[in-house]
């Protein structure tokens, strides 16, 4: 299975837009996909995918309780499904999330027993059985270091990072460097990066200066695609979808990003040693997801 977490200390940088169009890429493909989402704020990937009807139900099950180990139903019943995508949907209990997770530490600690809140994401994906039911696992965690963060590492090992083609964006993915590397030597796992994505490039002199500096492999450099973006978060629904169903006319830079997404998700599973069954002619929009 193919599994990463995309992830920018930046926020702003298209994190969770990436995340759905990269799961859409996979899933168009005859992949079997499955999206975490972590964020607690509002404007998340399950608003994006349109299945967030539940975040502000309090009676509702969610992923907070599987991961404290007190669940109200059954993990499968959990995901919901978006344009052939499966997603957890998020919850406002996400928001609480790290307190939760103190209070089973120390219930454990009392018993005796030992307690990584970093592996309780892990631990749920697992006993729910997910690396046999998926080619793919997404986690898209909120842009802050933070428990939501560290379990999604944890549980994937791998990073795709979205990058702002500035010094800003130069500077987060430093520090995303360190961040990572201190987490995988505290928790004694190994940890890689799959593929830096710089996201808005402009073509100015001083962008292609710093996208030379990036240490990681840039498979795809990104346009500025704001008017694409912002459709997708209005029609609740990823740049496939958009463009098929809500664009009045193909606009070939658009496409061209169509293409760019399919030829990422390529190269991601390539890393992996996956061979996607029906892989698209890239940027093709006749055909609907087929996962």
């Amino acid at each position: 299975m193919l599994s990463y977490t995309v992830y920018s200390e930046a926020g702003g940088v298209g994190k969770s837009s990436l995340t759905a169009n990269l799961a859409a890429a996979h899933a168009r493909a005859g992949l079997d996909v499955l999206i975490v989402p972590l964020d607690p704020q509002d404007g998340d990937l399950s608003r994006l995918l349109g299945v967030d009807d539940e975040r502000a139900d309090h009676e509702a099950d969610n992923l907070v309780r599987h991961m404290v180990g007190s669940p109200r139903g059954s993990f499968d019943d959990l995901i919901q499904s978006a344009e052939g995508i499966d997603v957890i949907p998020e919850h406002n209990l996400l928001s609480d999330l790290s307190d939760f997770l103190t209070r089973e530490k120390q219930q454990a600690e009392k018993l005796g027993d030992a307690y990584n809140i970093y592996a309780q994401l892990q631990r749920v994906l697992q006993e729910g059985g997910i690396a046999e039911q998926y080619d793919v696992l997404i986690c898209d965690p909120p842009a802050t270091e933070s428990d939501h963060l560290y379990n999604a590492i944890y549980a994937t090992r791998n990073l795709v990072i979205p990058v702002e083609p500035s010094a800003k964006g130069e500077a987060s993915v430093d520090g995303l460097q360190q961040l990572a590397t201190n987490f995988a030597d505290q928790m004694g796992i190994e940890v890689g990066v799959l593929a830096a994505v710089p996201n808005g490039f402009k073509g100015t002199n001083d962008q292609a200066e710093l996208l030379e500096e990036i240490s990681f492999p840039t498979p795809e450099v990104i346009g500025d695609r704001t008017s694409l973006m912002e459709g997708c978060w209005k029609q609740q629904c990823s740049a496939f979808t958009y463009q098929r169903e809500h664009r009045d006319y193909p606009r070939d830079h658009e496409l061209e990003t169509l293409a760019q997404f399919d030829r990422l998700a390529r190269y991601l599973e390539e890393q992996r040693g996956i061979e996607a069954p029906n892989p698209p002619e890239p940027g093709a929009i006749e055909d609907e997801v087929t996962a």
